[in-house]
């Protein structure tokens, strides 16, 4: 990593400090020393379970309504409405399966869009196949956008009880969802409305209240925390079946002694989230994705293809196909960047990505595609190394 003011400012992992230029921050990110340094203390010195009544359980207790609290001020709520849970697909599960399976006796329809994360259409497919909910799966644009009239749509066609979960952004291409709007059409129609926000939360500003919607999916792995760290927003008033049933932990909806250290790791990770968004973190970051595309554009002319849309992205999420050579060769040859593909490979057959086959791109567009996604400690030195090394890896075909 090249020396900047960012990089001096802050800590840097001890992972990053050696090793190929990490472009894969949309995959996990790396924990923040800061994160751990005050997480630590809940591993080792304050082990007391919060729902004890002796003196053990004070701090444990304190920091798990402290950790609440800054989770909820990250995305606008209140404390009460943060439910934590162990991952993303977690809170994805509990609030479609919640919301399908909560009393009331009435068939659910569950409609969501083609490129949502495998654990919202995964799930969709199983309450389908095992509680009989009707599943209505949109179409997506060539941007990878949903179209308010095909929601419009799929809300007209039932009366049954009907739960619309659709993505704040996109895990590959960065695509942000108009979920204002979404929301508001889907309330028209008394429906409850999910959103995963996993990708968002942290790099984009997510206001529940602007947003509008009953439950939103946090993830403490996209934005610094360690993974098993996440959280579910749960507007006041709304009824879900618990995921874990037994001593009535987080509002009776996930049972079990809460992880504190998680807990703590996550607000702190929260509240560094609120405060780059504040100081603008977000502008410097979209700058060296902005470098990144520009470069690769002039070192490549006329082979490098932008996968989503231009503007309406996360900051730091760069989607590109280069003409005559599949994305996955590319990242083997650039042994100098970590980064990902959208593709699946099973036995050494590499499949198109799902989201950009949803958007319309053939298969050869598909496989050649890069996800190159940034983060906390990118630099200027390591958007100079990443286009070298990808430049000189399709180069060689």
């Amino acid at each position: 990593m090249g020396d900047s003011v960012t990089e001096a400012a802050l800590p840097v992992p001890a992972g990053l400090r050696a090793g190929p230029v990490y472009l894969d921050y949309n995959a996990t990110t790396p924990v923040d020393p800061r994160v751990t340094e005050a997480a630590m203390p809940y591993w080792t010195d304050f082990f007391g379970n919060p729902s004890s009544d002796h003196s053990y359980a004070v701090e444990p207790r304190r920091a798990l309504a402290d950790a609440r609290a800054r989770v909820a001020d990250l995305i606008a709520a209140r404390a009460g409405e943060i439910v934590f849970t162990g991952s993303g697909s977690e809170a994805n599960l509990l609030a479609l399966r919640g919301a399908v399976l909560a009393p009331g006796g009435r068939r659910a329809h569950l409609i969501v869009q083609a490129t949502e994360h495998p654990a919202v259409l995964e799930t969709a497919r199983a309450l389908d196949r095992l509680h009989g909910a009707r599943v209505t799966v949109l179409p997506v644009d060539q941007h990878g956008l949903v179209a308010l009239d095909t929601l419009d749509a799929a809300l007209r066609t039932t009366a049954d009880r009907t739960v619309v979960s659709i993505m704040a952004a996109n895990n590959e291409t960065g695509a942000v969802q108009p979920i204002t709007e979404i929301a508001g059409l889907a309330h028209e129609h008394g429906a409850l409305v999910h959103c995963d926000a996993a990708q968002a939360c942290g790099k984009i500003p997510v206001d529940v209240e602007r947003l509008g919607v009953d439950l939103l999916t946090v993830a403490g792995h996209k934005m610094y925390a360690p993974r098993g760290a996440a959280a579910l927003f749960v507007r006041d008033g709304v009824a879900l079946e618990p995921v874990v049933y037994g001593g009535g932990q987080e509002r009776g909806l996930r049972a079990g002694t809460e992880n504190v250290a998680l807990a703590v790791a996550l607000g702190t990770a929260a509240q560094l989230a609120a405060d780059d968004l504040e100081a603008g973190a977000a502008n410097r970051i979209a700058a060296l994705r902005d470098a990144l595309h520009e470069q690769l554009v002039a070192a490549l002319p006329g082979r490098v293809r932008l996968n989503g849309p231009a503007e309406r992205r996360l900051p730091n999420t760069l989607n590109i196909s280069i003409d005559g050579v599949r994305g996955h060769h590319v990242l083997e040859n650039a042994l100098a960047v970590a980064a990902s593909t959208g593709s699946a490979c099973h036995s050494g057959v590499h499949a198109p990505s799902p989201v950009l086959t949803a958007m319309g791109f053939d298969a050869g567009r598909a496989l050649a595609a890069i996800r190159l996604s940034l983060g906390r400690w990118s630099t200027e030195d390591d958007i100079a190394a990443a286009v070298r090394a990808l430049v000189s890896a399709a180069v060689q075909r």
